[in-house]
């Protein structure tokens, strides 16, 4: 599976994983400052003129999202982040993760987001211009936020990789491992499609037992019968902060209720 992002930019997922991140954030930060690792930064903004016409997901996610009748609050507060970033109207422009965390961060919070391709690094690098609590930075997030996350105290940590390497799942599990081993503190956030039940079971069962108390938030827009979709996707989160379950349920049933097919459905599970 290919998830080049600039094609999939404001689908059903990213509203899933902005929406909820989005909370984890201003919840994470109610205690003090708070510092952001992103191990897949992309490109911080995506112009839905452009790839995303060629595979209409957009007009599937945040376009839906922007018109719908009764949004639930969370919902309401990604959907704010979009109107913010389009002033002219319409939805032409995608915030991604580094855009909508470093300007949710409260004074003393800090943003870091790794990415490995340099030119889509400087696209970063740009999108975070003038946010001085933000920085981009050119490597592989797997091998530096381990090390990194460490010189900090309860980092929140966002692993959100293209999964268009074999490892990438056995690379997310084992880094969001060393990073809670190093901090019991941490709370490491990992964004997975939902293509089939195999392959997302032998992810868990990697963290299981591992990587501390862990929230399994799905959200399946179809049975997962076809491998070669994405049928749903799941945010799973280790050291889950309090009130994660509803904050899951809340944006899990909306995206699911709201986008989802016959036979779609939310979950919210722990271990």
């Amino acid at each position: 599976m290919n998830y080049r992002h600039s094609f999939h930019a404001g689908n059903f997922a990213d509203l899933l994983k902005h929406a909820l991140v989005l909370w984890l954030v201003k919840t994470r930060q109610g205690a003090g400052p708070l510092t952001v690792f992103d191990t897949h930064a992309g490109s911080g903004l995506y112009d839905l003129s452009g790839d995303g016409t060629r595979s209409r997901e957009a007009e599937a996610g945040v376009a839906r999202l922007m018109t719908a009748e009764g949004r639930t609050p969370l919902m309401d507060a990604l959907a704010a982040e979009v109107a913010a970033i389009n002033p002219d109207g319409g939805v032409r422009y995608y915030p991604g993760s580094p855009l909508l965390i470093a300007d949710a961060l409260k004074d003393g919070g800090r943003y870091v987001g790794f990415e490995l391709n340099p030119p889509v690094r400087a696209m970063l690098a740009e999108a975070l211009a003038g946010r001085s609590n933000a920085q981009a930075r050119e490597g592989d997030g797997y091998a530096a936020v381990v090390a990194d996350a460490a010189k900090v105290r309860g980092p929140l940590v966002l692993i959100d990789p293209p999964f268009e390497k074999p490892d990438d799942y056995v690379r997310s599990a084992e880094t969001a491992i060393a990073v809670v081993k190093r901090d019991p503190t941490a709370t490491v956030a990992i964004w997975t499609p939902l293509k089939d039940l195999e392959t997302f079971d032998g992810f868990i069962r990697r963290l299981q037992g591992k990587a501390g108390p862990t929230l399994v938030a799905e959200a399946r827009l179809r049975p997962l019968t076809n491998p070669m979709k994405m049928n749903g996707c799941a945010l799973v989160v280790v050291n889950p902060p309090d009130g994660t379950q509803a904050a899951a349920n809340e944006v899990c049933g909306w995206v699911a209720g709201a986008l989802g097919e016959t036979g779609g459905r939310a979950e919210v599970w722990t271990f």
